[in-house]
């Protein structure tokens, strides 16, 4: 449950917060471990939280306070914390964060200053509540735990090896990213890893022909950089780690685990207590983005060739802020230790930070986490994140602050294996096991030779110990995909004496180059189902040979979020370019990945490094641009992935502006540049109070390197600045099906580098289709440079208020709804109205209610009416998700003592509405309350009549219609709650009594 403050959704609602509990991206070839039972804990809503106050911290203060001046840094340049003034400002933050917490009898856990203003502390419910109305406090977020997301050559095949490639025309390998610092927060490293074989560290001070070269001040780290700053590690020392570990790769290493040492038993404990990485998935980041170049890896006796990192002459700084535990369960890392480390890591002077980390559910743009990255970014520091691991459904993204760089997940050329049948059909997938030729042998699906007494469903699965070696052995086996993890299936099939496996999916999803025990092809649907089906026929025979079938590539995965995004309403794209993902090969911590060196893994946790190392090069090169600038040169000079068939794809919510291109990301021509009062802006227009007085905008004109209409009604203009890097005339083709685009001016001339210009593009819907995303470009081209921005607009058919009122048994209600269409529709739902629940609170303390919200539901309304009270009172609620509340909000009651939730097209699961009470030294000794939760579906018994009007009309485009519903029979003592429902899904929730 996260909470952020002075966000309205309708009157008398006061929000506080978004999402929180995260999940580690990258989808290895470890399975997640099995969610356990829910059971609602006993005080849902106490625990351990970040409190953030709305003063700047030290990266963005721009001055202020009396006596203090400014900490914020300059243009291109990097927040220093050693100043006076900075050292002033910062004991200034921590009074007020102490003074803030003793005012609810709180004590400060930690304090943090430099990318937030924010303290941590172990909170009840009521010094939450009261938290919720402290003047200067603007958000209240609980501390969850987020875990670890889970050419073949991906350097290859970005084109930065070979003689011809980018490492060349940078200088070669050594000078690639050298003087810029990458921050990679994530699991921490393994630094025996060949990858990061350096020089030690020395006490000497490096000559002036290798200035940035890393060198010991006493038991600090000193680099001096590319942009003229410096950078100060340090090498901390714990477990199977000293600070030998660190040298000219690794200059600094560091871990965060405070907050989750605090609850996680010392008994549940499996990681090292130091920065040494107890997964793999940190050094796997890690050496993607930087790790040292042509590194041979030789796994299990097969040579793969060598490995890069994407700027092998970059350095790396380890800030471990996930962990392990020994179930599974409390693996990850608190929200607390991850702004902790991101709060060094700029103080240090990272240039670049990946964070191959995201959130089950899309996160609030005002977290905490993604706070510190916005004050981070504001810095100078580029920061790369992973779009997650939900795909292919939509609006399944995370990480889409638009001061961050979110990253999808492509493939490369594919290791390919091909199943070919004993009828002569013959399907290729994805195998990095099959390098001879294995049968022909009996085909069999694994279920057909499960041992006497194991499951027929734990035998489809090859779950472990479920296969009779008796049926097995010679054997070809099919083992269908989930649950355990994909390499432990080959594994059971090895062990009861199979000789090669084939791995199919049930459903559209990935297909994954893991290094598999025996011979393995991995197939998607349809392939999969073709093979599975012909498994289960008499005599079926097959072969598993190398090679196969073209498959097109850079494909985006089907694992990879996709948009849009909820929180920017979609008019923001994201994500915003596609990087290399799937069976990415780098080192990894060998005693938790099967005793391998190096190791295949999948995830846009392996695609947010290949961005984060190229950041690295184009800093090393340009490096007083801003981290917006570099995210612009590699978006507008991106390319199109590809589909299935071979076609550049269109799907800009799956690939953003396309993959990355390496070679051209360096001549951009033109930039689309932003910065946090930007940002600022930005947060205003999505209706967050930042206290700091800036104006609003609306998400569709943030200076973007793409344009986003989330709802395009008729027609909307949107603003656009670019910054000339290449001097010229630069004219403007537009390409967008369907939708007139106006651009004023069309054409910019530029004499010289840094000058800007602005303009305006005017989107009129014409032929297009309402409710379905049109998708195009804009260009502007200069000789032969082009700038090309991604467009993606969705024409909408109503607009309508989220929510009336009503009141009485019988009534009505009118209001206004504007068509975009000749054609509209209204149909009434309801209304539903469940027995109120009455209840009492005495003293300060809270009272739990867990409504499940079933599928298909179309609205949910959860009320709380307080009786007249001089307490504090209000409700908390949120949705829980596997054994956790994943998101929340503090609402407080109006001024009629309701404290009123509406939710349009809720997500199904368990709900918890928590009545908050606290009392003062006036408050009565009891107060009152009533409670109902109603939920809306198509099949709804209704309370009494309802009806709306008209139901169907011509309607003239862009002109209001009034609409009015009408009710009957409804019970003036308790709530009811009927939807109205447009022809384009939309509504509005019509709440009574």
């Amino acid at each position: 449950m996260a909470f952020l403050s002075r966000r309205s959704a309708r009157p008398g609602r006061r929000t506080i917060g978004a999402t929180l509990t995260t999940l580690l991206l990258a989808a290895s070839p470890l399975a997640a471990p099995a969610a356990p039972a829910w059971a609602a804990p006993a005080h849902p809503v106490a625990g351990r939280y970040l409190v953030t106050l709305a003063d700047q911290p030290i990266a963005t203060y721009d001055g202020g306070v009396e006596g203090i001046p400014a900490t914020k840094p300059a243009e291109g340049g990097k927040v220093d914390v050693t100043t006076a003034g900075a050292r002033r400002y910062r004991t200034h933050l921590l009074d007020e964060q102490t003074e803030v917490a003793q005012k609810v009898g709180a004590k400060v856990s930690r304090h943090y200053a430099v990318t937030l203003n924010t303290f941590a502390a172990e909170l009840t419910a009521a010094q939450v509540l009261r938290l919720a109305v402290t003047k200067g406090v603007t958000s209240v977020t609980p501390d969850r735990l987020y875990k670890v997301a889970d050419d073949k050559n991906s350097t290859d095949f970005l084109g930065l090896s070979g003689r011809s490639g980018l490492w060349a025309a940078l200088g070669g390998t050594a000078r690639a990213g050298r003087g810029v610092v990458i921050g990679d927060i994530d699991t921490g490293i393994w630094p025996e890893s060949a990858s990061f074989a350096a020089p030690a560290l020395k006490k000497s001070r490096p000559p002036a022909s290798d200035r940035y070269r890393p060198y010991l001040r006493g038991t600090t780290t000193v680099m001096r950089k590319a942009d003229g700053s410096t950078f100060t590690g340090a090498c901390e020392t714990g477990a199977q780690f000293t600070a030998a570990d660190c040298n000219r790769k690794i200059v600094s290493a560091r871990s965060f685990g405070d907050g989750w040492r605090a609850v996680v038993p010392e008994s549940n404990r499996a990681d090292y207590a130091s920065p040494r990485d107890g997964l793999g998935h940190g050094t796997h980041t890690a050496a993607t983005a930087a790790g040292d170049a042509n590194v041979r890896a030789v796994v299990a006796g097969r040579d793969y060739g060598t490995v890069s990192g994407v700027a092998p002459g970059a350095a790396i700084a380890v800030y471990k802020a996930l962990w392990e535990s020994k179930d599974g369960s409390q693996s990850g890392g608190l929200s607390s230790d991850i702004v902790a480390a991101i709060d060094q890591a700029v103080a240090d002077g990272v240039d670049v930070i990946n964070y191959s980390v995201g959130s089950l559910l899309e996160d609030s743009p005002g977290s905490p986490v993604q706070t510190a990255f916005r004050n981070a970014a504001a810095a100078g520091v580029f920061v790369s994140t992973s779009g997650g691991n939900a795909g292919p459904d939509a609006s399944t993204l995370s990480n889409t602050s638009p001061w961050t760089t979110t990253v999808a997940a492509g493939t490369v050329a594919p290791y390919k294996g091909t199943v070919v049948l004993g009828n002569g059909e013959r399907y290729t997938g994805i195998s990095t096991s099959v390098d001879r030729t294995v049968g022909p042998a009996p085909l069999v699906r694994a279920e057909a030779v499960k041992k006497d007494g194991a499951s027929a469903f734990d035998a489809s699965l090859c779950q472990d110990g479920t296969l009779d070696p008796a049926k097995t052995a010679g054997a070809i086996v099919v083992c269908d995909r989930g649950v355990n993890a994909r390499v432990a299936k080959s594994a059971e099939v090895a062990r009861a004496g199979g000789v090669g496996t084939v791995l199919v999916n049930l459903s559209e999803g990935s297909t994954d180059g893991d290094l598999h025990t025996l011979p393995t092809v991995h197939l998607d649907i349809p392939d999969a189902t073709a093979v599975r089906d012909y498994a289960a026929t008499g005599g079926a025979t097959a072969s598993l040979v190398t090679g196969g079938a073209d498959i097109p590539y850079p494909q985006v995965t089907g694992f990879s979020s996709r948009g849009p995004s909820a929180k920017n309403h979609g008019d923001v794209l994201k994500p915003d370019i596609t990087a290399p993902g799937a069976s990415i090969l780098a080192a990894v911590a060998p005693p938790t990945n099967s005793g391998h060196a190096f190791d295949f893994y999948s995830g846009t946790s392996m695609a947010a490094p290949h961005i984060s190392g190229l950041a690295a090069l184009y800093l090393a090169e340009h490096p007083k641009w801003s981290p917006m600038a570099v995210k612009s040169a590699m978006m507008t000079t991106a390319t199109p992935t590809k589909t299935p068939e071979g076609k550049d794809s269109d799907d800009a919510f799956a690939q953003g502006a396309g993959e990355v291109d390496a070679r051209a990301m360096l001549r951009p021509g033109l930039v689309y540049d932003s910065s946090d009062r930007d940002w600022l802006g930005y947060l205003e227009g999505l209706g967050t109070d930042t206290g700091t007085g800036t104006k609003a905008i609306d998400a569709s004109d943030l200076n973007s390197a793409s344009i986003a209409i989330g709802d395009l009604f008729g027609s909307q203009t949107v603003t656009r600045t670019v910054t000339s890097v290449t001097p010229g005339t630069y004219k403007v083709h537009v390409d967008l099906p369907g939708v007139k685009a106006t651009v004023t001016p069309s054409t910019l001339r530029f004499t010289k580098p840094g000058q800007r210009r602005t303009f305006t593009v005017r989107f009129d819907v014409d032929t297009a289709p309402a409710g379905v995303t049109d998708t195009g470009s804009l260009t502007w081209t200069s000789g032969r440079t082009a700038v090309r921005s991604t467009v993606v607009v969705t024409p909408q058919t109503t607009r309508a208020p989220a929510q009336v009122t009503g009141s009485g048994a019988d009534g009505r209600v009118s209001y206004s709804v504007t068509p975009a269409s000749t054609s509209f529709t209204a149909t009434a739902y309801g209304p539903v109205s469940t027995t109120p629940e009455h209840g009492t609170l005495t003293g300060t303390v809270e009272r739990d209610h867990f409504p499940v919200v079933p599928e298909g539901a179309k609205a949910t309304e959860f009320s709380v009416k307080f009786e007249p009270t001089s307490a504090i009172t209000g409700i908390a609620y949120g949705r829980w998700i596997d054994g956790h509340l994943q998101e929340g909000y503090i609402v407080l009651p109006d001024a009629h003592g309701v404290a009123d939730v509406v939710l349009p097209h809720p997500d199904a699961g368990t709900y918890l509405v928590a009545v908050v009470r606290v009392e003062t030294a006036s408050t009565p000794a009891t107060s009152g309350y009533t409670y109902q939760a109603n939920t809306v579906g198509a099949d709804s018994a209704p309370a009494g009549t309802f009806t709306v009007a008209p139901e169907r009309a011509t309607a003239d485009p862009g002109v209001p219609l009034d609409v009015t519903a009408t009710w009957s029979g409804m019970s003036p003592d308790a709530r009811s709650t009927g939807w109205i429902e447009y022809s384009n899904g939309a509504g509005t929730v019509v709440s009574l009594n």
